[in-house]
């Protein structure tokens, strides 16, 4: 653990000592270097379900893949950062590179907390760096809107799973992860455990975020720069799942009777998503509300708390953080190029960049789960166990699949094929920064399937 750990915190100092000319050379080779070493995690060899680095911080089957890819998506924000940030003054190159790397740190420490307090101080304090991106490096000005969106949605629905964790600490004298899964008696179904229920559930579907709750994530990722976009997308979407996951187990058997209405709204808000999507001019808003789509199966994957149902979250969980990162930076390359994010006039572009428009192929068929990608897996394995847990799932389901078919070919369509415009007839080639960029969040979806039980080993 704390190889990745203090080499991390260690990038920090030197970024700030680094020669100007090295910077973004050496910080990128130094973070790719941590992400190697992050691979090892994923040859689980210890008996036991956990391996401690000490009393606080712990990894398991289940922390261990979403802290892999943490530590992947850090060289990969750099590369994508590359090119915008190289007109700007120095000491904000410095600062950007830093809050990344912050923000990693902090989601090492938020997936391998095992006690709750500590996770929840971890969860809340990557609001802080994010928020900054957001509002100091959006594009627009509407990128301060989004910060207040951002912070007091997640705040808001936060601060009641506080008070469950504290009224929990003041009964049983412990929040650690290991004792409250075997001290769990389960919660009686009283007017009490019901509102400790909710507490402890609405911060982390807020974060997923379910449909409903769900207006600051557009607002963010159509505001954020491309490194903030891909962050959200790939991680932090991915903490409400998590925190879901650790915190469900202690709440049976009143998750039965309390899960109906989220478990509606999140299988709804696939349809009501994917349809929003059919009618996006803005390409990164298209993007940010199949997002919502694909959380949607997780949370009710989740709730219906069955193992092949928790096997497909966690597949689907980081299938979508590649697949959507590789589509936020895909949408960067048109943006840096033609300076509009609206699809109608971006079209013909396969004529001029035609190897980024095989990348858009490809990741468009990923997004909507074609064999034999990550997603496919773990949307098998969601629709099986909805359909087991309640055969009319299956018209709402299949109809948010189609739909997610719909869009992601609208979306190739719109951005690809067509006729050229005028004013794109003279624009830069792509680079070799950016086919990289693209094929590393590709390959190690396309490796997974080939070893799955890498990712899927708490479930079984």
């Amino acid at each position: 653990m704390l190889k990745i750990l203090v080499p991390t915190i260690m990038m920090i100092p030197t970024t700030f000592f680094i020669n100007k000319k090295w910077l973004w050379t050496i910080s990128t080779t130094y973070s790719l270097m941590i992400a190697t070493l992050s691979l090892f995690w994923l040859k689980w060899n210890h008996e036991t379900a956990w391996h401690f680095s000490n009393n606080f911080l712990a990894i398991d089957p289940l922390s261990m893949p979403l802290l892999v890819m943490t530590c992947w998506l850090l060289p990969l924000m750099m590369l994508a950062s590359q090119n915008h940030l190289m007109k700007e003054p120095f000491i904000r190159q410095r600062t950007y590179i830093t809050l990344l790397i912050s923000l990693q740190i902090l989601l090492i420490m938020t997936f391998s907390a095992t006690e709750l307090i500590l996770f929840y101080i971890m969860f809340e304090a990557t609001l802080i760096p994010t928020m900054i991106i957001i509002t100091r490096w959006g594009n627009q000005t509407e990128r301060l809107n989004a910060g207040i969106y951002f912070l007091f949605y997640t705040l808001i629905g936060s601060l009641p799973l506080l008070i469950a964790l504290l009224i929990l600490h003041n009964d049983l004298n412990t929040l650690s992860m290991f004792m409250l899964q075997n001290m769990s008696d389960g919660l009686k179904s009283s007017w009490s455990n019901k509102f400790w229920w909710l507490a402890c559930m609405i911060a982390f579907l807020v974060k997923m975020p379910l449909y409903g709750v769900h207006l600051w994530l557009p607002k963010a990722h159509v505001e954020a720069p491309i490194a903030g976009s891909m962050i959200l997308a790939a991680i932090l979407l991915k903490l409400g799942g998590y925190g879901m996951m650790r915190i469900i187990i202690m709440l049976n058997p009143l998750t039965k009777e309390m899960m109906y209405p989220f478990l509606i709204l999140a299988i709804w808000g696939i349809i009501m998503t994917s349809s929003i999507c059919l009618r996006q001019t803005d390409l990164k808003s298209l993007i940010a509300y199949s997002s919502v789509s694909h959380m949607g199966l997780v949370a009710a994957a989740i709730l219906i708390q069955t193992p092949w149902s928790f096997a497909g979250a966690i597949t689907l969980m980081i299938a979508h953080g590649l697949i959507s990162s590789a589509l936020f930076c895909l949408s960067n390359t048109n943006y840096e190029r033609t300076y509009t994010r609206t699809m109608i006039l971006t079209r013909g572009l396969q004529i001029t960049l035609p190897l980024m428009a095989t990348s858009w192929f490809l990741i468009n068929l990923a997004n909507l789960a074609l064999p034999p990608s990550l997603n496919l897996m773990g949307e098998l394995f969601i629709i099986t166990s909805l359909i087991k847990w309640s055969n009319w799932t299956i018209m709402l389901t299949g109809t948010g699949v189609l739909l997610t078919a719909s869009y992601s070919l609208y979306m190739f369509l719109m951005t690809q094929r067509g006729p050229l415009p005028q004013h794109l007839t003279s624009i830069n080639p792509t680079y070799t920064r950016e086919h990289l960029l693209i094929y590393l969040h590709l390959l190690p979806s396309m490796l997974i399937i080939l070893k799955p039980e890498i990712i899927m080993g708490w479930t079984f």
